[in-house]
């Protein structure tokens, strides 16, 4: 892949590998890619190749064996364990598949949560929370808690919390895992929304109905990029 300065993220010749019991796993090999400002990337590949590991460098959950990873131009592997969690607190919004949501938190608290780490004051914590509600179509459940709500409703919620930061990349780990398919379609339009606004996206996920909503298709084997295909939704 041609080198790209002005991609948002930029990795090259990315490895893991995990030692247990002293067996060797590589869970990423070589892995070379960009990620452009605005695009929407889908991960796609059999449970096993190496997905999620890939998502969790690229949200600085993990740090590689080898190779680089610049994000915003940014080398990560010279950045500090404080610089990296503001990296992570600033610029990058993760969804899980579990939601992830805190039980004795009602739904206004749970997205508000990351920006009282990061020390706004409350005025702008309100308004970037009530925004970010309304984007999801959760408004009127802001004082509900998570068991008082259903699967679809909760991921939602997960999205609000990820957007009320304005991260510069969201990172969608298998984002309808846990969701019928009713649910898991709306979950893939707000997603889709929001790229038509504007946020960059990188998804992984093992259902090949959604891959056709991302830009562009990476898919993985055995750790390795095998093929990379531009999605028809990307005119």
């Amino acid at each position: 892949m041609s080198e790209n300065n002005s991609a948002l993220i930029h990795l090259k010749d990315i490895s893991k590998v995990f030692l247990t019991d002293e067996i060797e796993t590589h869970a990423l090999s070589g892995i070379s890619l960009d990620i452009n400002e605005g695009e929407f990337l889908s991960i796609s590949g059999p449970s096993g190749c190496g997905k999620s590991t890939l998502l969790s460098i690229l949200g600085l959950l993990d740090s590689p064996s080898s190779g680089s990873y610049s994000l915003a131009g940014k080398e990560v592997a010279s950045l500090n364990n404080n610089e990296r969690s503001r990296i992570r607190n600033l610029d990058v919004g993760f969804i899980f598949q579990s939601f992830n949501l805190i039980g004795d938190l009602t739904v206004y608290e749970n997205v508000e949560l990351p920006l009282v780490y990061r020390g706004l004051k409350t005025g702008e914590r309100k308004t970037r929370v009530l925004e970010a509600l309304e984007k999801v179509q959760m408004s009127h459940r802001q004082n509900h808690y998570p068991h008082q709500l259903s699967g679809g409703q909760q991921q939602r919620v997960a999205v609000a919390r990820a957007l009320g930061g304005t991260p510069r990349i969201l990172l969608a780990d298998e984002p309808t895992g846990n969701l019928d398919s009713k649910n898991g379609a709306k979950v893939m339009e707000m997603l889709q929304d929001l790229n038509k606004e504007g946020a960059t996206i990188c998804m992984v996920t093992h259902d090949e109905r959604y891959n056709e909503i991302a830009s562009r298709i990476v898919h993985l084997f055995d750790g390795k990029v095998v093929d990379e295909t531009v999605a028809a939704a990307n005119h």
